[in-house]
């Protein structure tokens, strides 16, 4: 009902949108270390939260194969 007043006393900031900053050129701009509160790599100057890393599955033993024949191959005997 008055959600523009819920707006003026909601203290929490969004989250950040993990789209990186870009120069006129189109390259990555870095971040600049002198401004601890703001990341200049991302438009919205907050850095993304991480996911957190799965572990892998553990890999199943796979039967053996047996050994590829090497060398030269035998002489066919066709007949005619």
């Amino acid at each position: 009902m008055f959600n523009w007043l819920k707006r003026l006393f909601d203290n929490t900031e969004p989250e950040a949108t993990g789209v990186r900053a870009r120069n006129a050129k189109g390259h990555y701009v870095a971040d600049d270390k002198s401004t601890p509160k703001v990341n200049e790599a991302y438009v919205d100057g907050k850095t993304p939260k991480r996911k957190p890393r799965k572990k892998p599955a553990a890999k199943k033993a796979a039967p053996k194969k047996a050994p590829a024949k090497r060398g030269r191959p035998k002489k066919t005997t066709t007949k005619k």
